[in-house]
């Protein structure tokens, strides 16, 4: 693994936008007057907006229409984007910024290989977006993690094999997608949940100066 290139998930590694997915979820179970709670939130971590849509709906046992549901993923939606259109650089996660310091000296690439179609407003509103060398987000795939397919994508960009890639992931389907894609998994989180990951560091602060020196040495 001579040359290597990163791919970075969104939430969770590079900010948190999990309360603000959580705000707007709670609003729509308080309009059909049942509880959300934070234990609830944690099964949509990692899922798409229309599957998190159905959970939280069995959650509640609604039932509604497909016309009902277009419209609460789009009022959802409008809830979620008025919390992080007044996102600042300030909500970058420790260790973050640090990190892609240190791969742009190296000269290390790197993109974004998230599920959230706002993936390009939110690195827009934090100052990142410019510093990535491509975006994969929600807009760019047909299937969502475990499916490879958005690392794949990555790989793509990078114009690297996915051997030659190393995923940065804090959701255990999403470190399942980068397994499947043939890459190295790097789990930002707790251990014990993502224990399919090659390396497990609880936040980014914690990656070591040569983690990637040491990975272009292996064969």
């Amino acid at each position: 693994m001579n040359k290597i290139g990163v791919i970075f998930d969104l939430d969770g590694v590079i900010v948190d936008t999990a309360k603000y997915h959580f705000l707007a979820w709670k609003k729509l179970a308080d309009d059909l007057g049942f509880e959300f709670t934070e234990e609830h939130n944690e099964l949509l971590k990692g899922v798409s907006r229309v599957r998190s849509l159905e959970i939280l709906l069995d959650i509640g046992k609604v039932t509604v229409s497909e016309e009902r549901k277009q419209e609460f993923l789009v009022s959802k939606n409008e809830d979620y984007l008025s919390y992080i259109t007044k996102m600042e650089a300030d909500e970058i996660l420790p260790g973050a910024s640090e990190l892609l310091d240190a791969l742009d000296e190296a000269g290390i690439k790197y993109v974004l290989g998230s599920a959230s179609k706002n993936a390009p407003l939110i690195l827009k509103q934090i100052g990142l977006y410019d510093r990535f060398a491509g975006i994969v987000d929600g807009n760019s795939v047909s299937k969502a993690k475990p499916d490879p397919e958005v690392f794949l994508i990555g790989a793509n960009k990078l114009g690297l094999e996915p051997s030659q890639c190393v995923v940065f992931e804090d959701a255990i389907a999403g470190i399942e997608a980068a397994k499947n894609a043939n890459m190295v998994a790097v789990g930002i989180g707790d251990e014990k949940t993502l224990s399919e990951a090659d390396y497990n560091f609880n936040n980014l602060t914690e990656v070591p100066g040569n983690f990637f020196t040491e990975l272009t040495t292996l064969n």
